[in-house]
């Protein structure tokens, strides 16, 4: 399971955001490495660095199973760290329903 982490322009993509996005996503979604082949990690911050809200950092996740199409979700939260902490929790669901989904065809 290859993951790719990108970031806007209004956040650093620090070496330490980068591992520690991976570290999330391989602890939350590695029992899916035999059906993902890659994940992709979206950060960015959505008021730019102007200003601060309640939920302005956002993580768009997609998930590519191989053979069919992309899942993908999203999660707001006032941090980054924990918009990927939510973004990887609902991957997981949704993963979980695909694949439940997928098998009983």
């Amino acid at each position: 399971m290859h993951i790719e982490v990108f970031t806007d322009k209004n956040i650093l993509g620090s070496r330490e955001l980068v591992q520690q996005t991976r570290a999330v996503l391989e602890h939350s979604l590695g029992r899916f490495a035999g059906e993902v082949t890659r994940i992709e990690a979206h950060l960015s911050d959505e008021n730019s660095d102007k200003k601060s809200g309640p939920a302005d950092k956002r993580c768009v996740l997609e998930a590519r199973l191989a053979g069919h199409s992309p899942v993908s979700v999203r999660h707001q939260a006032p941090a980054v760290e924990q918009a990927v902490d939510g973004a990887a929790g609902k991957l997981e669901r949704a993963l979980d329903r695909t694949l439940a989904r997928l098998k009983r065809r």
